[in-house]
């Protein structure tokens, strides 16, 4: 099943991405084609870490525990790993610093990256979702406190991979995934 699973992701087809993002990086502000660090391939981890959080997401955290030490390995078969996230990129490296990672963190604050790919929503969009009706589960209000924000604006944000190559001077979104698809 997985083997079958793998084949028919590895036949999607690549949707050439025409927008020019900017993101700010460690080491100034890149493209979304500069990300890729030289190598062709480039996969994002959408981070839950929204403007209005002071923390990371605890579940988003556990994660990134796991993923710090895939870098050396993704490196060697030529995959770049980011971590990306809508908060500002001093909100982003004091965190990065409090939880002893190295991966590298991108802010794509300001821009509509993380909208566009299925990783934040709007408040109007997390409004239209009814939340008064019946509630979140409890979780959310847990891990809403635990980000530092409230209800709404944790779940403003949604975990997310986002799979690019570079040919040609092209970028490509060859795969995505959201949600529970992030789980291992």
């Amino acid at each position: 099943m997985a083997d079958e699973l793998a084949r028919q992701r590895r036949e999607l087809p690549w949707v050439a991405i025409a927008k020019e993002y900017r993101f700010e990086t460690d080491d100034g502000t890149r493209t979304l084609a500069e990300l890729f660090d030289s190598r062709s391939q480039l996969l994002f981890y959408h981070f839950m870490f929204g403007p209005s959080y002071e923390a990371g997401c605890p579940v988003n955290s556990s994660m990134a525990d796991g993923l710090n030490g895939l870098v050396p390995h993704l490196h060697a078969r030529d995959v770049t790993l980011l971590l990306v996230s809508q908060a500002p990129l001093a909100k982003l490296r004091a965190y990065k610093q409090r939880m002893g990672w190295s991966l590298p963190w991108v802010s794509s604050a300001n821009t509509d990256f993380n909208l566009d790919f299925g990783a934040s929503y709007t408040e109007e969009q997390v409004r239209s979702w009814g939340l008064d009706e019946g509630g979140p589960p409890p979780i959310v209000s847990q891990n809403a406190a635990a980000t530092g924000t409230d209800i709404p604006g944790y779940l403003s944000e949604s975990p997310a991979m986002s799979a690019f190559t570079l040919q040609d001077g092209t970028v490509y979104q060859t795969y995505a995934t959201a949600a529970r698809g992030v789980e291992s």
